[in-house]
């Protein structure tokens, strides 16, 4: 396999996801393919810095944005901080590069109402399919998760009791989140649904279709879309805007930026600070007091 110990340092010693290393895996074969196609090499440690260029000229002429350039030579910067660290080369070619300048994405959150709407529409739907899809919603905005960390939720993930859930995140770092009462009301008339399937293939995974399979990633945006659609005008409608809906509305309720980062999985606060767009009120008591939905 190409860059096998790469992929081995990445899976072994850095803890990244399947997803990530795919990721990392398909831009240095594409850069590879270039390299070898355009100037005849036939690896990556020998090549200098003006074949990189080229290749970052030549994305940028395929008409993939500054910010898809930017992830891909990433992914070659770490390949080459491999490289020095296991003295393969000497010399990283990346070492001054700078990255292309990005316009700032603006992610537009839901408005409070436009979410009460789409669980009022859930609402109206009591078998499995339409509480599972009211749980989904109601998990993505009282917690913040990624999509991924409640596609692979795990049934003994879920403590109704504890009123808590384990979110296992990025790099496999798992982190425990607080549940609303509403939430685990929720969760108790999803579980009594899910044991009433006729057949459960996926027993260990706490999210499952009609059929008793585990849930997938297109599925969930499909859904999320779907009700968003009925009661939101936004561009976009995905899980990750629930997200930034949760992470945007406790931040003005005047939760604490930290508080807010260990919420997210953020492993800095940089990351957190694209949500202080909006003004932040006074510090008040973190979470549960501070969320919209507390009250309900």
């Amino acid at each position: 396999m190409p860059f096998k110990d790469f992929i081995d340092y990445l899976t072994l010693e850095k803890n990244y996801s399947a997803h990530t290393i795919t990721a990392y895996q398909r831009d240095l074969e594409s850069f590879l393919a270039f390299a070898s196609e355009t100037y005849d090499y036939n690896t990556i440690k020998e090549v200098n810095y003006s074949v990189i260029r080229s290749w970052i000229v030549s994305l940028v002429d395929s008409g993939i944005t500054n910010r898809s350039v930017n992830r891909k030579v990433s992914s070659l910067k770490t390949y080459y901080k491999f490289l020095l660290k296991t003295k393969q080369i000497e010399v990283n070619p990346l070492l001054k590069h700078k990255a292309l300048k990005t316009s700032k994405k603006l992610q537009v959150p839901f408005s409070e109402k436009e979410i009460e709407d789409v669980l009022q529409l859930l609402d109206e739907t009591k078998d499995f399919e339409g509480v599972r899809n009211k749980l989904i919603v109601e998990l993505f905005y009282s917690t913040g998760m990624r999509r991924a960390e409640l596609v692979h939720l795990k049934m003994n993930d879920v403590s109704v009791a504890q009123g808590t859930i384990k979110v296992l995140g990025k790099r496999n770092k798992e982190r425990i989140i607080p549940l609303l009462p509403s939430v685990t009301e929720t969760i108790k008339a999803y579980l009594q649904q899910r044991s009433q399937l006729e057949k459960i293939k996926d027993e260990t995974y706490f999210f499952l279709s009609l059929k008793g399979v585990k849930i997938y990633e297109t599925l969930v945006y499909r859904i999320i879309n779907s009700y968003f659609s009925k009661a939101s005008e936004k561009v976009k409608k995905s899980p990750h805007i629930l997200r930034h809906s949760f992470a945007t509305h406790l931040l003005n309720e005047g939760a604490d930026l930290n508080a807010v980062k260990e919420l997210l999985g953020h492993s800095s606060l940089a990351s957190t600070q694209v949500y202080t767009h909006n003004s932040i009120a006074t510090l008040k008591e973190v979470y549960k007091k501070s969320h919209p939905r507390n009250s309900k």
